[in-house]
């Protein structure tokens, strides 16, 4: 044992010098070269990992922006863009269905002074005179089968709506009811209107005033200041007259005694021009 020293510290020694030497020639040992390389390459891929990241969370963004701005280049104009300009074809409603028909049909005859013909309500809607009968036969037999207050009748030659009959105690009340309160400018105005140029419709008193009169003429009827005599044998529109109860209000004697209007209206004869 004693023996094996001295070659031990040999081979220390020896290494030392090799240590020596290699520094002296500037040639690093293995490990260090291996460290350095390890280090360069995980410096590299650090960098690679970099540059891979900043691609991807670029690539992420501009994705985004995409997304986000596609509802944008989608999204609906402006939601007063959906509303239908009057008259304009290429938008009219879709009357496929029977039941599209008839609800088209409901608003036309809301909205007459006088019974609608079907050839008018087929020409207005763009649909064949016989699939408008049937229509208007099945609405007035479904307004009549669940007993509504609405009454669709066909009287002369045309259509319209009425209130059931059945219901005439509540219309009455209502109607008189309102009596007690003076008449409204617009009423007032009409009935001049119907005064001095009776026997005239509806819708005549309506192209005078410029609105429509369908309500005040209600009101004067339910007052008893004009009447119904008979049609117009052209328009086949309802002609009113003013009534007796009209010339006691006023205390005339007779429709002579009414003031002249020229002096007021020196135009007042083109009534008689309006259609």
């Amino acid at each position: 044992m004693a023996g094996e020293e001295p070659a031990a510290d040999e081979s220390a020694a020896e290494a030392a010098e090799a240590a020596e030497a290699a520094a002296e020639s500037g040639t690093a040992p293995l490990e260090d070269s291996v460290t350095e390389e390890t280090s360069a390459d995980v410096a590299a891929d650090t960098s690679v990992g970099a540059v891979d990241t900043v691609t991807e969370d670029t690539s992420a963004d501009e994705a985004a922006g995409v997304t986000e701005a596609a509802p944008r280049a989608g999204a609906p104009d402006d939601p007063e863009s959906d509303l239908v300009a009057a008259g304009d074809v290429d938008f009219m409603p879709d009357l496929t269905s029977d039941e599209a028909l008839e609800a088209a049909l409901e608003a036309l005859l809301l909205i007459v002074d006088s019974p609608a013909s079907e050839e008018l309500l087929a020409d207005t809607l763009g649909e064949p005179r016989a699939r408008i009968v049937v229509a208007l036969r099945t609405m007035a037999q479904k307004f009549t089968d669940r007993t509504s207050g609405i009454d669709l009748r066909r009287v002369g030659e045309g259509w319209r709506f009425y209130t059931r009959d059945v219901h005439a105690p509540f219309v009455e009340k209502l109607l008189l009811d309102g009596q007690r309160s003076k008449l409204t400018r617009a009423a007032l105005e009409s009935l001049a209107v119907i005064a001095y140029r009776q026997p005239v419709t509806r819708s005549r008193v309506a192209a005078v005033r410029g609105v429509n009169v369908d309500g005040v003429i209600r009101t004067l009827l339910a007052r008893g200041l004009i009447e119904e005599m008979g049609t117009d044998p052209e328009t086949t529109g309802t002609l009113y007259v003013t009534t007796e109860l009209f010339l006691e209000r006023l205390g005339l004697s007779s429709l002579n005694d009414l003031p002249a209007i020229a002096p007021l209206l020196p135009e007042v004869d083109t009534i008689d021009d309006i259609q």
